[in-house]
């Protein structure tokens, strides 16, 4: 496997330098423009906050916290696992819900959300960690306890929730710089990516298998999945984080430490990328900036 210093025209530095360390499992990264990252300690239910150079701060308690986004009001959004639900932290700091079920029933344990710049979010829902006695979303042909359960969804600027795809075990997700693909990372048995082909109005068009990571013996799987500004795709697997031309050439892998799960591009360049690492968070600086969140735009 490449190691980091094998990957010249990724990293602008080799050596991960570790931010803060004594957490349980750590996720959920994100960059606010205002300077600041948020990362989740997923088993302690705590949204973190930690500007450069500081501490992190106790932000937030959540419910099983894990993936996280803006919408287009810059609002943070984050899939809390536990509660089975999307929520948002509103105008009065607390969270609420934007989406908890599909059809009647609960959704099972969402994963990560991504925000498109129609103001659309897309977000993952696994069913595998979910006991079946407790699974109430039935595969589309109204048999429960299936693993077509298992889903991306499109939540419409609207509100309106629907099935954007199946998947066996959908976790990280990431658009393409526009926004004409949606990669969803598959966890688990079969460890790939997806690339779902979206039309104009951001409703799934065709799909394929992007990228096969079910090679070497490392610790780690595909979870965590961002996108750099010249489309090359990034995805956590073994021994790291792995690197792929927009093609889906494999250029080579980022290694840390520790276990990378999950990561995000920031700074105020968005070239710093910033790991959360299961027990810490690292960062090391990279020479294209990461592919920027719509709300970012909105701010200029």
């Amino acid at each position: 496997m490449a190691a980091a210093s094998n990957l010249p025209d990724v990293l602008e530095t080799t050596e991960a330098e570790r931010l803060a360390t004594g957490f349980v499992f750590t996720e959920g990264p994100l960059w606010h423009p205002d300077g600041y990252w948020f990362f989740v300690d997923l088993r302690r239910n705590r949204l973190h906050r930690m500007t450069p150079g500081r501490a992190p701060e106790l932000f937030m308690e959540t419910a099983g916290g894990n993936g996280t986004t803006f919408d287009l009001d810059g609002r943070l959004v984050i899939c809390e696992g536990d509660a089975r639900r999307v929520s948002r932290i509103g105008a009065n700091g607390k969270l609420e819900t934007i989406v908890d079920n599909f059809q009647g029933g609960r959704l099972n344990r969402p994963n990560d959300v991504v925000c498109r710049s129609d103001g659309s979010l897309y977000f993952t829902d696994p069913d595998k960690r979910v006991p079946y006695s407790q699974r109430e979303i039935p595969g589309p042909a109204g048999i429960a306890n299936t693993w077509d359960g298992a889903r991306v969804y499109r939540v419409a600027p609207g509100g309106g929730i629907s099935v954007l795809a199946l998947c066996e075990y959908p976790n990280g997700l990431a658009f393409s710089p526009d926004e004409r693909t949606l990669y969803v990372a598959n966890t688990r048995s079969t460890q790939y990516i997806h690339a779902l082909g979206l039309d104009a109005a951001g409703n799934l068009a065709r799909r394929r298998i992007f990228a096969d990571l079910n090679e070497g013996a490392e610790p780690g799987i595909p979870d965590g999945l961002k996108v750099d500004s010249q489309g090359r795709v990034y995805c956590t697997g073994p021994g790291g984080i792995w690197v792929f031309t927009p093609n889906g050439k494999r250029i080579g892998i980022v290694q840390f430490p520790e276990q990378a799960v999950n990561f995000a591009f920031g700074g105020a360049d968005l070239r710093t990328l910033f790991c959360c690492a299961h027990t810490s968070v690292y960062i090391l600086r990279v020479k294209v900036p990461g592919n920027p969140h719509p709300w970012y735009r909105l701010r200029r």
